[in-house]
């Protein structure tokens, strides 16, 4: 009669060589010199039963005989892993076995509507033949459908011509219970491309063969060349077809069944997650000890750090409790902080409650490892919501140090904006510590309290938060206005309402008071960056020429950046520069020292880096601002590498200047505050006051300050991948970075000098490891990058006379680039065969030229220099 989906005939024995191959490589690379192994037989298949009623309801009766595993490719005798191995030997007698245990399938129009197998069964085996029964599983006229096999409930499309099917499964809208995370950011993150085919020539209305290939592509976002693939291929082809054993009669599949074998049961068809144990792995404590020695604070810019602060983590993410609490309280002070860093990057709720046990936040003397954890906290690369309510639940309680509580509250506002950016924000935990932030700045009092809640906001970046960023950017004044403004600056131009451009437009026009240069510089930045009209350009143009001596210098050089650097707003400024011709001259063309500059650290086919430097100083050649940023972009998404503010202002006493309009009465003040991976840190303060900068002034040995010392989780990817032939994969990528940023102030007042430095020491290790486990083998390839580097910021000014000269300098030290891939077959047993590639490089050192007209200071301030130093006496 006839049927929608295959049919066998009765009394016959269909015989097939069914082959099932893995392979792991490079993304661009030819599957000849892949890691990889095959896993072959002979399967037989049968009729035992078809429904009276319905010629389409039919019991196949599958058996895998003669099991044999190879290398997917050639190797020779003494890489061979299997060579001179028993098939008992290298899966395991019970498993072979049970692999030769024959299933039963209850097919419907070409469906597997029940898979027969024994209830005991290792999952492992039980995958491999889920794996050969799903590809029994075919329709026989073109469309769409939703199956279920053993990748899950899929959607897929079959295409029919003649005696040809192609079966086309689009692997990610399969539903299975998947395991894993990925990174906050997407440009530290890894993409994953997914497609599986399989191919179906039938012969007298039964299979004759079939190809089917799955094949999945990792990507690292920052850099695609290094990546990996995962390719799993199946073919079974039928080789002869013999008398075979007679029908089973009966009405009801239940009876037939019984009648075969009564220990058969009916199992899901979708595959079952198997983790393999390890046999040989170091415990924690004894991988701890392996790695110490590079974990110390003065080797944390070196990339063996970053690389054991990762094989750390992987270690933790494994371990109990306790495990973990017994290295943090055996180690000493100086490889404490490192430990808490990884501890709290596993973000396991094991190392979590380890952490949050050994920490005594009531404890005042600890606050350096309190401080580490909570920075930890703010760069978490998949925050749970337990992080963030235990944050909550210590804010609340007793706090020794007033520093740490401010730190606290910063990471908290870094995680609720985590949290909300990945559909978090109705969280009960991130609507409580949302309202507490928001609550409590509405009642703060005192002026730090104000600051703390307003630095927590510039990192949740909540839409609700801009009316009250408003206010304190308008009606306060110094360090708050300028907080609650450059946390405005920080918010995507499509949140910023009218309502803030207005605002903006009038702090900078001082509509209504006078404001400092600081502030009116950020307003003009946020106007100039969310799509300008042509009137509010018109107006701040008009405004260069009548402002503050230096401010004007800083706003020319800001939109001659603008121009320069063809930021999104360049093409309004040039159509504004046009119709204005006729006021051009005088206006442009200010004296000063002040600078805004723009320019590329890297043009790359994946990401581009890009660096800005500005500075703005008082009309009397102190410093009061200068920022340094990096960014990372990549085609979709833009990440805030570092940001270092060096500020500074009531400074004029020192050298007898009068100090700018509206900032007489201004405290002496010097700090440094930084953006480090979208997270605004604890700015750190020089000194505060005058006593507090003479004191400092005197003694200053000109040490830079450590701003930021640790290391950090980047990328953090881990995939579980059920491949269709059976086995399990899985594909990890993390990154680490160990990073010391330190600046500095130092003054000399015999050559009317003063020198700002910003040192940025840091080393990246990003490891890939893709595998597949067949539990009797595995097969993988592991890719590793590293690279150290500096990157060195120095201005120096001299205020002897005006306009004072101004040397900046950035520089980026030679660094070294190397990059290994390691491929891999083993046993459990220990025996392995590896193959690896190593790419080393040195990439040149840079001076960053920055403008022209700093290249000529440059030359004045060091050549000045040298004629100074005879007549010292």
């Amino acid at each position: 009669g006839h049927t929608t989906g295959p049919s066998l005939s009765n009394d016959k024995l269909y015989k097939f060589a069914y082959s099932a191959e893995v392979y792991v490589d490079q993304v661009k690379a030819s599957l000849q010199k892949s890691a990889g192994y095959r896993i072959s037989s002979h399967v037989d298949v049968n009729l035992l039963w078809r429904n009276p009623d319905n010629d389409d309801d039919q019991l196949i009766k599958i058996t895998i005989r003669n099991v044999q595993v190879q290398n997917a490719n050639e190797r020779p005798a003494d890489k061979n892993i299997f060579k001179g191995k028993s098939m008992e030997k290298i899966i395991g007698k019970e498993y072979l076995q049970a692999l030769q245990r024959p299933i039963v399938l209850e097919l419907v129009r070409g469906k597997v509507k029940t898979f027969y197998s024994y209830q005991n069964e290792p999952a492992f085996t039980q995958n491999i033949k889920r794996g050969l029964a799903s590809l029994f599983q075919l329709q026989l006229h073109s469309g769409a459908a939703h199956e279920v096999d053993i990748s899950g409930k899929c959607n897929t499309t079959y295409h029919v011509r003649q005696d040809q099917v192609t079966k086309i499964k689009a692997l990610d809208s399969c539903e299975i219970e998947k395991q894993g995370f990925n990174s906050h950011n997407r440009i530290l993150d890894v993409s994953a491309k997914a497609t599986s085919a399989t191919i179906y020539v039938l012969e007298d209305s039964f299979i004759k063969t079939i190809k089917a290939e799955e094949n999945y592509v990792l990507l690292l976002n920052s850099r695609r060349k290094s990546g990996a693939k995962i390719v799993s291929k199946q073919s079974l082809e039928l080789k002869s077809v013999q008398a075979g054993p007679g029908l089973i009669a009966g009405k009801q599949v239940d009876s037939v069944i019984k009648t075969l074998d009564s220990s058969y049961v009916s199992v899901p068809l979708v595959a079952e997650p198997v983790k393999s144990e390890c046999k040989k792995c170091p415990s924690l404590s004894e991988h701890w000890k392996s790695i110490r020695e590079h974990m110390y604070p003065e080797k944390l810019s070196k990339a063996e750090a970053a690389k054991s602060f990762l094989s750390f983590i992987q270690n933790i993410r494994k371990a109990t409790k306790e495990e973990i609490l017994q290295i943090i309280r055996s180690e000493n002070k100086e490889l404490l902080p490192q430990v808490v860093d990884a501890v709290t990057s596993a973000q396991t709720p094991e190392s979590l409650e380890a952490v949050l046990e050994f920490l005594d936040f009531k404890d005042a003397s600890s606050s350096t490892l309190q401080e580490r954890f909570l920075y930890a906290c703010g760069f978490a690369s998949h925050p749970s919501e337990m992080l963030l309510k235990s944050l909550t639940a210590k804010f609340k309680g007793d706090i020794a140090n007033e520093e740490i509580r401010e730190t606290l509250v910063i990471a908290m506002g870094a995680l609720i904006r985590k949290l909300c950016d990945r559909e978090g924000c109705k969280l009960p935990a991130v609507v409580e510590a949302k309202r507490l932030i928001l609550s409590r700045l509405e009642k703060a009092k005192k002026d730090d309290n104000v600051r703390m809640y307003l630095l927590a906001l510039k990192n949740a970046l909540l839409p609700e938060a801009i009316p009250l960023l408003l206010k304190y950017t308008e009606s306060e004044e110094g360090p708050i206005s300028n907080i609650a403004a450059t946390a405005l600056q920080r918010y995507d131009p499509s949140f910023l309402t009218k309502e803030v451009k207005k605002t903006m437009n009038r702090i900078y026009h001082q509509n209504r008071k006078v404001h400092e240069k600081t502030v009116r510089t950020t307003a003009a930045a946020i106007i100039l960056n969310s799509d300008p009209s042509s009137m509010e350009v018109k107006n701040i143009l008009l405004s260069i020429g009548e402002l503050p001596l230096e401010m004007n210098k800083y706003m020319l050089s800001m939109i001659q950046d603008i121009l320069h650097f063809e930021m999104p707003s360049s093409k309004i400024v040039r159509q504004v520069l046009k119709d204005m011709r006729a006021h051009n001259y005088d206006r442009f063309s200010k004296m000063g020292s002040s600078s805004a500059y723009s320019g590329y650290i890297t043009r790359g086919p994946d990401v581009t880096s890009t660096y800005s430097l500005d500075i703005l100083y008082s009309g009397s050649g102190i410093l009061r601002r200068s920022n340094m940023n990096i960014r990372i972009f990549d085609r979709n998404a833009e990440l805030h590498a570092s940001q270092v503010v060096i500020e500074a202002q009531g400074l004029e006493s020192i050298i007898a200047a009068t100090p700018d309009e509206g900032e007489e009465n201004l405290d002496s003040f010097a700090g440094m505050s930084a953006i480090l991976f979208d997270v605004q840190l604890r700015p750190v303060t020089f000194f505060q006051g005058y006593s507090d900068l003479m004191s400092k002034m005197f003694s200053a040995t000109g040490d830079p300050i450590n701003v930021v010392k640790g290391l950090l989780l980047l990328t953090d990817y881990s995939q579980e991948i059920q491949l269709q032939s059976g086995p399990r994969a899985s594909a990890e990528f993390l990154g680490g970075l160990a990073i010391d940023i330190s600046g500095g102030m130092e003054f000399s007042l015999w050559y009317r000098e003063s020198k700002t430095s910003v040192k940025n020491r840091v080393a990246v290790f990003v490891a890939g490891n893709t595998e597949v486990d067949s539990f009797f083998v595995k097969t993988g390839m592991e890719t590793t990058l590293e690279v150290e580097t500096a990157l060195d910021f120095i201005s120096t000014v001299q205020f002897s006379q005006y306009p004072f000269l101004v040397c900046m300098q950035m520089d980026r030290v030679e660094s070294p680039f190397r990059r290994y891939v390691t491929k891999y077959e083993s046993l459990p047993s220990g025996r392995r065969y590896t193959a690896r590639r190593e790419k080393a490089q040195l990439l040149a050192g840079n001076e960053y030229p920055l403008h022209q007209e700093n290249s000529n200071m440059c030359r004045k301030v060091f050549g000045a220099k040298s004629d100074s130093s005879s007549n010292w006496f």
